[in-house]
């Protein structure tokens, strides 16, 4: 299983039944260690290493995860300890010292770069951004992007 620590606490009285009574599960994500189930935490410090947002990170930590089952057993300590092994040598987190941005700052910021590039994608537009420095939430960038495509 593969879930957000919102949908793991919806489904805790489901998960404890599970443990109860599973031979192997595994939970990716989730709030807790549940008895009898397998529990790899959320690491955002796998970012880098995963690719992708945090949103989708479980997803791809799952991913990882089964690429490291070594003896086809989806629980066994054989696969823990390949999995933790390779993600304890990977490079943990960017540290993000971005600079903050108001409304108006952003909306520049896109006017200037669609006129340079135009047809660019919000997700390129967003990476520029970040990389270079500044900071803006994906959905609030979303939004104000829709906002001045809407205008143009």
């Amino acid at each position: 299983m593969v879930l957000s620590e919102v949908y793991a606490k919806a489904m805790e009285a489901e998960l404890r039944a599970l443990g109860a009574v599973a031979s192997e599960a595994l939970l990716v994500g989730g709030v807790e260690e549940i008895p009898g189930i397998r529990r790899v935490a959320s690491d955002a410090g796998l970012r880098l290493a995963l690719g992708g947002t945090l949103t989708s990170l479980n997803v791809r930590m799952a991913a990882s995860w089964l690429q490291h089952c070594e003896d086809n057993r989806l629980t066994s300590e054989t696969t823990s300890s390949a999995w933790h092994e390779w993600a304890s040598a990977v490079p943990k987190p960017e540290q993000l010292n971005r600079q903050p941005m108001t409304d108006a700052e952003v909306i520049a910021f896109i006017k200037e770069e669609l006129g340079a590039q135009p047809g660019v994608s919000r997700t390129r537009l967003l990476r520029i951004l970040r990389d270079s420095g500044r900071a803006c939430e994906q959905s609030r960038f979303a939004t104000l992007f829709k906002r001045i495509m809407g205008d143009q």
